[in-house]
Formats: structure tokens, sequence, C-alpha cells
């Protein structure tokens, strides 16, 4: 669905883009095509589109051997969605962050075009509960990704870069310009992809909670900040993990934190 396409149908339709959804409708079809090859689709997998929008990607998606849901908070877009002969899917028509029992689960592969204003909000949820997803594809603003792929003992190191580099391999895989998108944005975005490694079977609700926890005041020792779990178990899976009880939460990799939650809770 290109640019000439796209301000088509939006005009056939009397849509006007809302802000407050983060809406910039993708209207590039070699960008659709490269998300679509970067998430390594297999027949019969299923996938979740968050945020389809006028369902450009959704259409693509449409074409494969796939079991498709599509999430979208616009109840007017979901409607079109839902009427379009072309699209072949469950089209929920709710806020991702509020939906419940959607078999979470059960998805594969995760694509979602992410508003920046609630990415960290949406990967956290995807975290705790998309427990097999095995690959997950998104669009961000380039800048964002400072904050998702943070290294430790960084400013921009925070709950959101653990859980990433706990899922697994990130990329940063293509740049993709304002011009790309109906309205245009005034920032640069970029498609990224994560893979799922082993050490991804740790997140859960319960892991999460715990990151944030540990991040709740960064800048004071992470003893202060974990009053929810035995203060003596904690110290002792400090000690036992050679760290001392002053460290503070962004010194710690992905992996040493694993290994804390595994020895607080155990």
């Amino acid at each position: 669905m290109n640019q000439e396409a796209t301000l088509a149908y939006i005009k056939q339709h009397g849509i006007l883009p809302e802000s407050k959804f983060g809406q910039n409708f993708l209207c590039d079809d070699e960008v659709i095509a490269s998300i679509i090859d970067l998430a390594g689709i297999e027949s019969h997998a299923k996938v979740l589109e968050i945020g389809p929008g006028i369902g450009a990607l959704t259409r693509e998606l449409s074409k494969l051997d796939i079991d498709l849901t599509a999430v979208e908070i616009d109840k007017r877009l979901a409607e079109l969605l839902r009427n379009d002969p072309e699209i072949r899917a469950e089209v929920i028509d709710q806020d991702y962050l509020k939906l419940k029992d959607y078999g979470a689960g059960s998805f594969d592969i995760i694509i979602s075009n992410l508003p920046y204003y609630v990415m960290t909000d949406i990967m956290k949820k995807i975290f705790a509960e998309c427990i097999n997803a095995r690959k997950m594809v998104f669009m961000v603003e380039e800048d964002a990704i400072q904050r998702i792929n943070a290294r430790s003992s960084t400013k921009q190191y925070g709950p959101l870069a653990v859980l990433v580099g706990t899922f697994g391999l990130f990329e940063e895989c293509m740049r993709v310009p304002g011009h790309c998108f109906v309205p245009k944005p005034r920032t640069m975005s970029a498609v990224i992809s994560l893979t799922r490694e082993g050490r991804a079977s740790v997140l859960s609700p319960e892991y999460i909670r715990f990151i944030d926890s540990c991040f709740a005041q960064r800048r004071k020792k992470m003893i202060n900040s974990l009053t929810s779990y035995p203060k003596d178990k904690v110290l002792s899976a400090l000690a036992d993990l050679g760290l001392k009880s002053t460290v503070r939460a962004e010194e710690l990799s992905p992996e040493t934190f694993i290994r804390l939650y595994d020895a607080i809770i155990s």
C-alpha cells in the first residue's frame, strides 16, 4: 500500500489521523515487505499485530497461511479492517494495554508500529504475557533505540533494556524516513527485531515487577529498592554472586539480574 493508495484510502473513508493514538500510517511497500521478511513467518504461525491502523501491513500478512490477530485501539479503523475483503484476521477493537484473555501465550510472532508514548508499557506487557513468542519485529522512533538497547552503567540503561537483553538477540534492521508514513512524522523511525533465546524463559509478570523494583531508586543502593523481598535473602544473594551490598541496578547485566532473581526467590 503505497503513499498514493494510502492517501486515496484516507480520503475515501474520511479518516483524520489521531495524534492521541500516535497514528502515522506506513505507506511504503518495500518497508512492509522487509518487515514481513524479517519476521520469518512460517506456515500456520500465530501472529499478533498491535496497531494495524488502516491495514497496509495487515493486508500483506493476510496473504500468508497464518492465524492472524490484529488489535486496534481506534474503533472506526477496526470496523474498516473487519469489513475489508482483503483482510483475513481476527480484529480486536481495544486498547492492547487493557486487553485480557486474548490467548497471549499462543502467539509465535509479534509485529507492531509502537507509538513512543506507550512503547515501554506495550513491550513490557508483551514480555510478560506472550511467553512463547519466538520473534518480535517493531517499528520505533530512532531515538528510542538508545533506551531499548542500552548497555549497563549508562544513563539510558533501565528496565526496558534489561528485559530486551533478557529476551534475546536485538538487531536494528533498517531506518525508515518520514516520507514512508502518512502523515509524515517529525522523527526518523527504525525497524528492530528481537529473537528469543533460552534465558527468555524467566520472563513473567513477577520477574518484570522485580526488575522495576530494582530500578525504583536507580541512584541509590539496590538493596533499598527491594523492600518487598526479605533483606537477609537479598544480601545473601548479592554476596553469593560476588556483588557488594552497595551495588546499584544500573551496574548489573541482564544475565546477572536473572541469577539474582533466581537466588532471591529460591
